[in-house]
C-alpha cells in the first residue's frame, strides 16, 4: 500500500509489471539480482538473495494505496514523465485497473500542493481510523501487507510532547495536535493494524518514542527514512573511502537540479529545511570529525536544491569537494551525476517492502522496531537510543548481507581470511 501514488510509486508498480511480464529486467534491486555469499570463497557458494532467503516472490504481490489526485495509475505514469510510451502501453491494462483511494491531506504540511482527492473528518483521529478501515478492507484480499510512504516532503517538524508515548499520541490525534503531520497518521495507523512501515520522505514520521513503542508492541517493523537514491548514494560511498585513505576535506558543496513534484514541493523552504537535515548529516556520522580533527573538523558542507521545471524527473546531482592530503596540499573532485530520481527509487522501495515483510515473519526481528539493517536504502538511518548510525554504504552492504545469512541460520563473513594462510 503505497501512500502517495505519483512518480515513485507508479515507477514502482509499472517497474514490478514489466519485470513479471518479461519486459524487463529488475536492475538496481537486491531482493532480485543481488547474490549472498555463504562460508569461505573456496566453497563457491554464492545463491540469489531470492533464492536463500524466504522473500515474496514478485508474482505474488498486489499494489493499492491513497493518493491527493484521483487518476489512475496509467494516467499517472504519464503525468510523471519517467516511463516512455512503449514501456506503459505494453502494461496499460494492468495500471489501469488500480486506482488510487482517497488520501490524508493537509496544504499546512505542503505548501506547494493543493490536493482534490482527499479524505475529510471531524478530527486526525477519525481521519487515521478511515485509513486504519482501509488497510483492514485490502488486509481482508491478501495474506499481508506493508505500508510505503511515497508522498511528498512535508515542512520541518520537531520531536514534542505529544510524541513521548502512545497515549500521548492517541490524545493529540483527537485534540487535533498541529505536531502531528499526515505521514504520522498513516505510520499510526499501519503499526496499529500490525503493518511494517517504511517511509521514503525525510518527514518526522516513524522516528518518534511513540512510533517506536507502538512498532514493538505490534511486531511491525520500522526503518529509517528517506530514499538514498543520487547524490546522498555517491557521497556514501566517496566519502568513507576519504576516510580511509586519511584524506582531509575542507569543504563539500552539493547542488540539486530538479523538476518534478518533488521538487516543486522542494522549491518551498520549509519543505526544503526537513530535507536539508536529512542530506547534511550523513558527512558528520561517516567522518567522525572529533576523531579526526586535523582532517574533518572545518569542513563546509552546503547542499542546495533548486526547482527546475524542464528538467522533469532526470535529476542533476552536482558535487564539488575540496580535499587535501600530503603536507596539506589541495586537491579537488567534482562529481556531475546525471540521474533519474525515480529509477533509482523504486527498486529500492520495491526490496523495502520484501525485506520488511520477511522481517515481520523472522521471530528474531518482528518484535525488535527499528530494523537497522535496512539503513543500507536510507539518507536517515534508525538506531536504537544511544547508538550513532552507521552512514558508510560498505558497512550497511556487510551489516544487510549478515542479518541475512544470521537469520538462516549460516555463519557470518568477516573478510579476515588468515585460514587460507595456514
Amino acid at each position: 500500500m503505497t501512500v502517495g501514488m505519483g512518480s515513485v510509486a507508479t515507477t514502482l508498480i509499472a517497474g514490478v509489471e514489466a519485470v513479471r511480464k518479461g519486459l524487463a529486467k529488475p536492475i538496481g534491486s537486491l531482493t532480485q539480482m543481488g547474490t549472498i555469499r555463504l562460508g569461505k570463497r573456496t566453497d563457491g557458494r554464492t545463491p540469489l538473495i531470492k533464492d536463500f532467503a524466504p522473500i515474496a516472490d514478485l508474482n505474488d504481490v498486489v499494489f493499492t494505496g491513497w493518493d491527493i489526485f484521483p487518476e489512475n495509475m496509467y494516467e499517472a505514469a504519464k503525468t510523471a514523465q519517467v516511463l516512455d510510451r512503449d514501456h506503459l502501453e505494453s502494461i496499460k491494462p494492468f495500471l489501469e485497473t488500480i486506482k488510487p483511494m482517497p488520501a490524508v491531506f493537509d496544504q499546512y504540511y505542503v505548501k506547494r500542493l493543493s490536493g482534490t482527492h482527499v479524505k475529510q473528518g471531524k478530527s486526525k483521529c477519525d481521519l487515521a481510523q478511515q485509513v486504519r478501515s482501509d488497510i483492514q478492507t485490502f488486509k481482508a484480499t491478501v495474506d499481508r501487507v506493508v505500508v510505503l510512504w511515497c508522498g511528498s516532503t512535508e515542512i520541518f517538524l520537531e520531536p514534542s510532547a505529544v510524541h513521548a508515548t502512545i497515549e500521548s499520541f492517541e490524545k493529540g490525534l483527537v485534540d487535533n495536535d498541529p505536531n502531528i503531520a499526515p505521514s504520522q497518521i498513516y505510520a499510526y495507523a499501519a503499526l496499529k493494524e500490525g503493518v511494517p512501515f517504511a517511509n521514503g520522505a525525510p518527514n518526522l514520521t516513524v522516528d518518534l518514542p511513540c512510533m517506536q513503542q507502538l512498532s514493538k508492541l505490534t511486531g511491525s517493523p520500522i526503518c529509517g527514512k528517506d530514499f538514498k537514491t543520487g547524490q546522498t548514494f555517491i557521497k556514501t560511498v566517496l566519502a568513507p573511502a576519504f576516510k580511509a585513505r586519511m584524506l582531509g576535506i575542507s569543504g563539500w558543496y552539493s547542488t540539486n537540479i530538479l523538476g518534478n513534484r518533488d521538487g516543486e514541493v522542494l522549491d518551498d523552504p520549509e519543505s526544503f529545511k526537513t530535507k536539508e537535515e536529512s542530506k547534511l548529516g550523513v558527512l558528520d556520522f561517516i567522518l567522525q570529525p572529533e576523531l579526526y580533527p586535523d582532517l574533518y573538523k572545518d569542513i563546509y558542507h552546503k547542499v542546495r536544491i533548486n526547482y527546475y521545471p524542464p528538467r522533469g524527473d532526470n535529476k542533476e546531482g552536482w558535487d564539488n569537494i575540496d580535499i587535501f592530503g600530503w603536507l596539506g596540499y589541495p586537491m579537488q573532485i567534482k562529481v556531475d551525476f546525471l540521474c533519474r530520481d525515480s529509477i533509482l527509487a523504486a527498486p529500492i522501495a520495491l526490496d523495502l517492502v520484501l525485506f520488511l515483510d520477511l522481517a515481520q515473519r523472522t521471530p528474531e526481528l518482528k518484535h525488535l522496531g527499528i530494523q537497522e539493517w535496512l539503513s543500507f536504502y536510507f539518507k536517515s538511518p534508525m538506531t536504537a537510543e544511544g547508538l550513532y548510525p552507521e552512514h558508510d554504504l560498505f558497512i550497511q552492504s556487510m551489516k544487510l548481507k549478515n542479518t541475512l545469512r544470521h537469520i538462516m541460520g549460516e555463519d557470518l563473513i568477516t573478510h579476515l581470511g588468515l585460514e587460507y594462510y595456514d
